[in-house]
């Protein structure tokens, strides 16, 4: 079996542990040391520590998920040969001192099967139980209040807060106890060692407010479960994604909490009120939901003066980038070029208080069709952003270009960070929003105010109508006209991957006369069941495709040749095809900005690219855990 983590040998010099009297032996740093070939008879022991824990539940995770597996477990070997574990995953509770003793009897393997399962091939994990578990301390034993996971990497027998660290840390890719981005106070310390034997007060003090904030992360309901009378640490409860989250956000938030403790220590660690430290809050979303994390705009015709143009013409004009918290919870949005911010798309976000996993088609497409945007594109560095501060219900909006002045936007500075050119902010009623409110400071002073209420007849959560005003006065209003209305589907259509299955029909007003060609305007869906992933299975889309858009101040842009009649069309991935996320099957892959063509019958196959567009959008996805890794490489 191939160990699931290697681990630096300038760190953890590990070896091959020996048998009988020898191999439950373990030295203070918890590594095990060369010696003659581990014995099948031979417990794989170790220790459990904040301070030394009693009552703990201890395993080896040898499927991986971070979650005690019983059995029947089914191992595969590197041969292919496959050996189930009638007991599962060795597992067993601490004892005095913290220590182990895991029954590794079943490790053993026929000869004629393969080598025997070696115990230091896979980490231990374990499991600190709310009032059940105890720490030992000077002043006699005291329950653990909240429950908190730890790991230890594979042939590290002491497991501590120190050991989750350097365990995540090398499974995120950094250095496991070195590296530019680790306080040097943890660099200079051996993380897998047992401080307490070593009386190292400041490795004690930093494990203590780890596990604080370890603790402070364990949903309430894991809790709960484990503080129930009868819970002994094997009831499974968070995914597998969801242990690495846990690790990943450790990882994160480890030099902050360490550098608390040095400033209360003041170099005196073993009278840190450890309870008292403002340790960071930090929410998790341990569902490690699919985000969109890039869109790459093409609106920028490479041969011709305007648009729209042939798609093989148009040339990238933008680059946006979408920020999160740990929680999945949207902070900004940066474009190196221009973005195109659309109140419309603030309030649908506004509705889910900007967890965009929570809105089935996460970010409805919109680009900047000014020729700026590609000028400022070549040019190095962010133009524009949009950050959110959702306790205090305000978005800013920044931009360095003159890509919106045709919509009264205009850049107060050459760089980000000052007064911001929009200022948005937003009133609930009984949690649903109730008014959208743009401030915009003009260059002769003033402040032009824009509103959006949503008009909610008829629609979706995922596609609000509105009524839009500016000053007061009414400037434009989108509603729509009836409710999702099906169709059947026509035979050609039934096995595509995209049909037009549902269409809203909607009605747009301005303070302009419309276009002459903006009439019969619908939001066209595809909402199918399909059986999936298997034949028993059900699973339910809800993907719009094409809808019509008013956008007159756009139309006058000296490079647009338009009458203010466009239409978005959008793509997906085919269910279980390439880039398909299971459990979101919304998110558009790509959408192009086109001339209104009208009216489309319902139940139609959809999917034909259009031969010319005035932008094309394409979406890029990570998951939660994906993209805080990345923050760390």
């Amino acid at each position: 079996m191939k160990p699931l983590l290697s681990l630096s040998a300038s760190l953890f010099a590990l070896g091959l542990a020996g048998c009988g009297e020898e191999s439950d032996t373990m030295p203070v740093d918890g590594r095990d040391f060369d010696g003659v070939a581990y014995g099948e008879s031979a417990s794989y022991t170790g220790k459990v520590i904040d301070g030394y824990l009693v009552n703990a539940r201890v395993w080896l995770d040898m499927d991986g998920d971070g979650q005690y597996t019983p059995g029947p477990l089914t191992v595969t070997l590197d041969n292919g040969a496959s050996v189930e574990l009638a007991s599962g995953e060795p597992t067993a509770m601490t004892g005095a001192g913290g220590n182990f003793a895991l029954d590794t009897a079943e490790l053993a393997v026929p000869a004629s099967v393969g080598p025997d399962l070696d115990p230091r091939d896979f980490p231990l994990i374990a499991l600190a139980l709310p009032g059940k578990t105890l720490e030992e301390t000077p002043s006699g034993d005291v329950p653990v209040a909240r429950a908190y996971l730890m790991s230890a990497a594979p042939g590290v027998r002491n497991v501590t807060p120190l050991t989750t660290l350097a365990r995540y840390r090398s499974l995120v890719g950094l250095p496991a106890g070195t590296g530019d981005d680790l306080a040097e106070s943890l660099s200079e310390l051996n993380l897998v060692r047992d401080y307490v034997m070593a009386g190292d007060d400041r490795a004690h003090a930093y494990a203590r407010a780890l596990v604080r904030f370890m603790a402070s992360q364990i949903p309430d309901g894991y809790n709960d479960l484990l503080g129930r009378s009868g819970s002994d640490g094997t009831e499974r409860y968070l995914s597998p994604q969801g242990v690495r989250l846990l690790g990943i956000s450790l990882v994160r938030q480890a030099n902050t909490v360490v550098a608390l403790v040095d400033d209360a220590a003041s170099g005196r660690y073993r009278n840190v009120d450890i309870q008292s430290l403002a340790l960071p809050t930090v929410p998790l979303e341990l569902s490690d939901p699919t985000l969109l994390t890039s869109q790459r705009v093409y609106a920028q015709p490479e041969r011709s003066q305007t648009l729209p143009s042939n798609l093989s013409d148009l040339d990238l004009s933008a680059e946006l980038t979408f920020d999160y918290t740990e929680a999945g919870r949207l902070k900004s949005v940066s474009a190196d070029g221009c973005l195109a911010p659309s109140m419309p798309e603030l309030a649908r976000l506004i509705s889910v208080n900007g967890y965009m996993a929570e809105l089935p088609t996460q970010w409805l497409p919109a680009a900047a069709l000014s020729s700026q945007s590609r000028i400022h594109y070549d040019v190095e560095g962010v133009d524009e952003r949009l950050e959110f501060d959702w306790d205090n219900r305000q978005i800013r909006f920044e931009t360095t270009t003159s890509c919106h002045q045709h919509n009264d936007v205009y850049a107060g500075s050459s760089e980000l960070g000052g007064t911001p050119e929009i200022t948005y902010s937003w009133t609930l009623a009984e949690g649903a929003l109730a008014e959208l409110v743009a401030q915009l400071p003009q260059p002769g002073g003033g402040t032009l105010t824009r509103t959006l209420v949503p008009d909610t007849s008829n629609a979706a959560d995922q596609f609000p109508g509105y009524r839009l005003s500016e000053q007061g006065s009414a400037v434009a209003s989108l509603v729509f006209d009836a409710t999702v209305q099906g169709c059947a589907l026509m035979d050609e259509a039934k096995d595509a991957p995209l049909a037009v299955s549902a269409r809203q029909p909607f009605t747009v007003t301005s303070d302009a006369p419309l276009p002459a060609g903006l009439v019969d305007l619908a939001l066209e869906l595809d909402a199918r069941e399909f059986s999936y992933p298997g034949e028993e299975d059900s699973l339910s889309t809800s993907r719009p495709l094409r809808y019509g858009v008013l956008d007159l101040a756009t139309a006058g842009l000296d490079n647009v040749d338009s009458d203010g009649a466009f239409e978005w069309l959008m793509l997906y991935p085919a269910l279980g095809g390439a880039g398909f996320i299971d459990g979101q099957p919304n998110l558009i892959r790509e959408a192009y900005l086109k001339t209104y063509s009208g009216s489309q019958a319902c139940g139609r196959e959809f999917g034909d690219l259009p031969s010319s567009a005035f932008a094309r959008v394409e979406y890029r996805y990570q998951s939660l855990s994906g993209y805080l890794v990345g923050l760390l490489q």
